[in-house]
């Protein structure tokens, strides 16, 4: 079988879905690989470097397209600039493609998928399981985005971190409040404690409150009886009072930070909206807030997708894909999440869809022509 690997054409989008040792490994495991020339150039690998693993590297996208039974990326299908067409149109009928689809958001893409008869898995759906966990690829990815975000707002603050005892007097540390505590909000918190922050975090879970104190954080508790978190572990779409509840908790902490860093998303919905404009508003000017759900409506209610602006004072950053912002190590994290699914439904060079495997089961969202998982069969409808 034809593993592809085309060249990322969203823009901002500077990962690769499969590095050249991955290639290596592919190659080994009985697939044949092709790749877009220049594919791996923004991440840090070389054309040369893939053709001395073993791939083939083709100057044109079609040829790639058409070729591949298997096809590698990381962003979603969208229309190509050069040929003027839909990646998903380049694709022959019966062809594999994986790729972080956010089918649940985009779910026009797996209807066209079916209608064009090629099989999807969406990596953003990888049931998160103790088997699942080498190739959750939203794990990794976050983490990346969690540290980034870090540095990020580090740079576009007028203060350091650290607590520093100087002879010309002491400089207190800065204080970093976090919106969420999945994947991207705990590196967020461990990285932010590294550089001597103080360091606050809030998150709809009570569950999760042993971990952020264990990285040396302090939980902003809300209290609730709800149940605020799915059979997945991800935190479910919270009902209107209890935001409300959660904006008047949160107030006097965000008001008093530093920087805010928010990375609270719920599959399939609208990002909640953590930060309002009020609170903003109140901050004090210097201020830096970061919202890694812009992608998805934002948790900063003034935040605008992509772009780094100041409004009262603060510094508002809207980065939706953080991720692409360490595009090596991004990549080579990708393309290993994607080689242990490979490797999990794949042998001798051959992949097979087993729907009683319950990581086919949770991630393949078109097969044989239709949309097979019940979710967004729903949405379509």
């Amino acid at each position: 079988m034809i593993i592809a690997i085309p060249k990322e054409i969203l823009p901002g989008e500077n990962r690769v879905a499969c590095i050249p040792d991955v290639a290596a490994k592919l190659i080994k495991a009985g697939y044949e690989v092709q790749i877009e020339k220049d594919a791996g150039l923004n991440s840090g690998f070389t054309d040369e470097q893939y053709v001395q693993a073993g791939a083939k590297v083709l100057d044109k996208v079609e040829e790639l397209y058409s070729n591949a039974d298997i096809v590698f990326k990381v962003q979603r299908p969208i229309d190509n600039p050069v040929t003027g067409k839909n990646e998903i149109d380049l694709l022959k009928k019966g062809t594999l493609l994986i790729s972080f689809v956010y089918v649940l958001h985009y779910p026009e893409i797996a209807k066209k998928c079916a209608e064009k008869g090629i099989d999807l898995i969406s990596m953003d759906m990888i049931p998160r399981t103790s088997l699942a966990q080498k190739m959750d690829a939203l794990s990794s990815q976050a983490n990346l985005a969690g540290y980034k975000s870090v540095l990020l707002t580090a740079n576009e603050l007028g203060k350091i971190f650290p607590l520093m005892m100087t002879a010309a007097g002491t400089i207190s540390p800065a204080k970093v409040v976090i919106m969420g505590a999945g994947v991207a909000g705990l590196q967020a918190l461990g990285t932010a404690k590294r550089l001597g922050a103080v360091v606050e975090v809030s998150d709809i879970r009570p569950s999760v409150k042993e971990e952020v104190q264990s990285l040396g954080g302090k939980f902003i508790e809300v209290e609730t009886e709800e149940n605020m978190q799915d059979s997945g572990g991800y935190a479910k779409e919270a009902s209107a009072e209890f935001l409300q509840k959660q904006k008047e908790v949160i107030f006097k902490h965000v008001t008093e930070a530093d920087i805010v860093i928010t990375t609270a998303l719920v599959p399939g919905k609208k990002a909640p909206v953590l930060v309002t404009e009020e609170m903003v508003k109140k901050m004090r000017p210097g201020s830096v807030v970061l919202d890694m759900a812009t992608e998805f409506g934002g948790n900063c209610e003034i935040s605008e997708k992509g772009k780094t602006i100041k409004k009262y004072g603060v510094t508002i950053i809207g980065e939706p894909n953080l991720p692409s912002l360490v595009p090596y190590h991004a990549s080579e994290m990708y393309s290993k999440n994607i080689l242990n699914l490979i490797q999990h439904i794949g042998k001798e060079g051959k992949v097979t869809l087993n729907l009683e495997d319950e990581i086919v089961k949770g991630s393949l969202i078109t097969k044989d022509g239709e949309v097979i998982n019940q979710r967004v069969k729903d949405l379509i409808k």
